[in-house]
């Protein structure tokens, strides 16, 4: 074999080799696949091929006919018809719509101030939909532990339940400490202080003070008897 052959062997296999250790290197990347009579996009880009590479922080959405599959090691996200949500690798934040997890790497579901997880690391199955600020939760293979920001909850197989997107005790607790927080502020209209009624009337008691006494030292009275 002549070294030219043998050199374009060798760029054929590194061609080959080279974008799948660039993947593998990547911990947050797994692979994205599409069905193909339907749409999604990665940032707002059209999926050109039923399947290409899905990073962590992209935001992945289907269209209203398109299910889409995330596949890693030990886990897959099934994101279905009408969805929009972000993957984070080891979870995915629902913006609207609907998905199916099944993992055996704790793999979660975040949707507002919910978060879904599974109670274990077994093989876990289970259903998160968010639509109009209502999540809706259905743990179809092994246990789950829900947080809502105010409590901590286990959902059992076979079991399912509702929570409200965003925390009311939550919302309310943000908005008294604003409102503390503004109350408490000096007004930035205030003035200083010797604009303050204080001021004021220290200020006008040491002019007639100052006056009184020069009046009093002045060698001439002030209404003199004399013409």
């Amino acid at each position: 074999m002549g070294n030219s052959a043998f050199r374009g062997m060798v760029s054929c296999v590194l061609l080959i080799l080279f974008p799948g250790s660039l993947l593998a290197a990547d911990s947050n990347a797994a692979m994205l696949y599409v069905n193909t009579n339907g749409a999604a996009w990665v940032n707002g880009a059209h999926v050109p091929r039923p399947s290409s590479a899905i990073f962590s922080g992209d935001l992945l959405q289907t269209r209203s006919d398109s299910v889409a599959n995330i596949n890693e090691p030990g886990s897959s996200i099934t994101v279905l018809a009408g969805s929009l949500v972000q993957f984070e690798g080891v979870s995915v934040d629902i913006q609207h719509g609907s998905v199916t997890v099944s993992t055996s790497k704790g793999v979660a579901a975040t949707a507002g101030d919910v978060r879904v997880t599974p109670a274990s690391n077994a093989w876990t199955e289970f259903n998160v939909t968010d639509v109009d600020g209502t999540v809706r939760i259905f743990a179809r293979k092994g246990d789950l532990t829900i947080s809502d920001g105010k409590d901590v909850v286990t959902l059992a197989q076979g079991q399912d339940t509702t929570r409200d997107e965003s925390n009311p005790a939550a919302e309310n607790s943000k908005k008294k400490k604003n409102k503390k927080a503004q109350t408490g502020a000096v007004p930035a209209a205030g003035g200083g202080i010797m604009n303050s009624p204080y001021a004021i009337g220290i200020g006008a008691g040491a002019v007639i003070g100052v006056t009184t006494w020069v009046l009093v030292k002045n060698d001439n009275p002030a209404s003199p008897t004399k013409p």
